[in-house]
């Protein structure tokens, strides 16, 4: 029995899904494969990695207060970056969608327009701003507020924070002023002509319907600050770390990659649960606009 040629449309999906297919394959699964394989090997006393099987890496992440107290610690600072980012991110939102009526686009722009700049560059500017000799120290030193320079503003958790919203606050903006755009704009005024008012239909109506949007920029912000190494290098300072750097050490000055894998893979495990939750999150609220699921009127 002959087999018969694929059809064209088969033959064309194939042509779209191989490059897809094989970019995940040589840069995601292979890596983080050779990651997991990794993290189940010993070391030698020169910190070469040789086929030993064994699970002491794993059990030094977990006994090692060092490590998981890291990894806590990199979930607050992600969740204050978050909980910054959607607050600035809202209200300028709103204002550039529903409020601007004139210059829109130039306004939009000037807000992501940092996103083109380097990402080093943005991070030096805050050390600028923060350092002993910054723009903040010489201000409150010229009015008299303070007689010598505040060292207490670089190199600290809060010098990481201010960093990193300024850098991720783009990426939450773009997407929840695109809820904002399209939102339809008869179900606004439907809910003035029943007699609510601007704070209830922002509550009642606007904010649900952007809330797809809003995860999806929390869910940028939240899973880049896990991420990040270099803002908390150049803004913490070496005694304000958080995972990332944990992993740039292990993998580079200790010389220790199985545990270094370790981390990895428990960093890929928390994100890629973060994204699952996320996207749970955002198709339940996307279903305000169909009509269907929990919050619709049908199942």
């Amino acid at each position: 029995m002959t087999k018969s040629p694929p059809s064209p449309r088969r033959r064309a999906l194939l042509f779209l899904v191989l490059p897809t297919s094989l970019w995940l394959l040589f840069f995601l699964v292979l890596p983080y494969c050779g990651l997991l394989v990794q993290s189940f090997l010993g070391t030698n006393e020169f910190g070469d990695v040789v086929f030993s099987p064994t699970l002491d890496p794993w059990k030094s992440f977990f006994k090692k207060s060092l490590y998981t107290g890291t990894l806590f610690y990199t979930f607050k600072i992600a969740a204050i970056v978050t909980f910054a980012s959607v607050a600035f991110s809202v209200p300028l939102a709103y204002f550039i969608a529903f409020k601007l009526t004139r210059g829109k686009q130039l306004v939009y722009t000037l807000v992501v327009v940092p996103l083109w700049v380097s990402y080093i560059v943005r991070a030096y500017a805050w050390k600028i701003i923060l350092g002993r000799e910054g723009i903040l120290n010489t201000f409150l030193q010229w009015t008299g507020i303070t007689h010598a320079p505040v060292e207490a503003f670089l190199y600290s958790q809060w010098a990481i924070v201010i960093g990193l919203v300024h850098i991720y606050t783009p990426f939450v903006l773009m997407p929840v002023y695109t809820a904002f755009e399209n939102i339809p704009r008869p179900l606004i005024e439907a809910s003035k002509d029943l007699g609510a008012g601007r704070l209830t239909t922002f509550l009642r109506v606007v904010l649900p319907l952007a809330l797809p949007g809003v995860i999806a920029g929390s869910t940028f912000a939240f899973v880049l600050t896990l991420g990040d190494f270099l803002g908390p290098l150049l803004l913490g300072g070496t005694d304000t770390m958080m995972i990332s750097n944990i992993v740039q050490n292990l993998f580079g000055t200790s010389n220790d990659r199985p545990l270094g894998s370790v981390v990895g893979m428990v960093m890929l495990a928390i994100v890629l649960l973060v994204l699952e939750a996320t996207a749970r999150a955002e198709k339940s609220f996307a279903s305000l606009e169909s009509g269907r699921g929990r919050f619709g009127g049908t199942a």
